[in-house]
């Protein structure tokens, strides 16, 4: 077991928690707010944060996987 990669892979997944509760609560202000001027760059904004909690949460398991089975 590979203590190090296992405990980046936590890490990660911490940030993926974060990303998933901050990204719905921008894009549900963005569809709120529809008529504001900075309407479209909260929207992509919050689309990236999902995409990247999506992306993160990937790359975390993967590491999580890794470290629990010593692949390098």
């Amino acid at each position: 077991m590979n203590k190090k990669l296992l405990l980046k892979g936590l890490k990660q997944l911490m940030y993926t928690i974060l990303l998933a509760f901050t990204g719905p609560v921008v894009l549900t202000s963005a569809f709120n707010n529809q008529h504001h001027p900075f309407y479209i760059p909260v929207l992509i904004a919050a689309i990236i944060l999902c995409l990247g909690a999506i992306g993160v949460g990937f790359a975390g398991i993967r590491n999580i996987v890794k470290g629990l089975f010593n692949e390098n």
